[in-house]
């Protein structure tokens, strides 16, 4: 090797190559993580990052909207206990992976926002997360206002999402006052469907009346109330009600 070639060679090669060590290859995110979380309300969030060939460098979660660090390594930095470190033994082929967890409990919803998992290299390497908190929510379907022909079944569903687990019960209200199934007028029952993201309460009310108007009310014990106003018209109001709506959407 002549002496030109040496002197070429860039500053950290030389040094590289006089030590005999290969350099340290830099800590990466594994961006194909999903950065998009959502928790429920009032359980535990998770945000996870994972992070390659971190060596001798520590990782944080610093929360965006006040740079509020919150962990570095395995250390909780806050008075708020809700929130935890979380470290993951290393995986891969040569133990390159570490995963690095900041752990909500409780979620509320002003946990919502941008966070930061940082890299104490210089400068400092960043991969934002976004933590989403919803809140079960009950919708009745059709709403906010329904027709019906007298003498015809009245459906009303109501539907609970985002809830972690089926509401201990859903109480039907009909003009504010809880809706007896036992009533002298009969004809009123209820079926409901609990499933894993979804609670569904059917309202079924045989034989309609237009003493029947009025409004009806979901409230699932876990989430918000939700109403729909329901017109029972007989054959002829019905007819004009339905090609009046026609025409201003037409």
């Amino acid at each position: 090797m002549d002496r030109h070639t040496i002197q070429t060679r860039p500053r950290q090669q030389l040094l590289d190559h006089s030590s005999g060590q290969k350099s340290k290859p830099e800590p990466t995110f594994d961006f194909t993580q999903n950065t998009n979380v959502t928790a429920l309300i009032g359980k535990t969030a998770y945000l996870t990052c994972r992070v390659r060939n971190l060596g001798d460098k520590t990782v944080s979660w610093v929360r965006h909207r006040d740079i509020h660090i919150l962990t570095a390594g395995a250390y909780t930095y806050t008075s708020d206990q809700r929130f935890q470190a979380l470290h993951k033994q290393n995986t891969g082929h040569n133990n390159e992976w570490s995963e690095w967890t900041l752990c909500i409990k409780w979620a509320q919803e002003r946990d919502q926002g941008i966070y930061e998992c940082q890299i104490s290299t210089i400068p400092v390497k960043s991969h934002q997360f976004r933590l989403n908190v919803v809140v079960p929510t009950a919708t009745i379907l059709g709403g906010p206002e329904l027709y019906v022909g007298a003498g015809s079944t009245i459906n009303l569903t109501c539907a609970i999402h985002f809830s972690s687990e089926p509401p201990a019960y859903i109480f039907w209200y009909y003009n504010k006052n809880v809706l007896s199934y036992d009533s002298p007028r009969g004809g009123v029952s209820v079926i409901t469907e609990k499933g894993g993201d979804v609670t569904t309460s059917w309202l079924l009310i045989q034989t309609a009346q237009p003493s029947d108007s009025g409004e009806y009310s979901c409230k699932p014990s876990n989430a918000n109330t939700a109403s729909i106003r329901v017109h029972v018209l007989n054959g002829e109001s019905l007819l004009l009600r339905v090609l009046a709506r026609r025409r201003f959407t037409s």
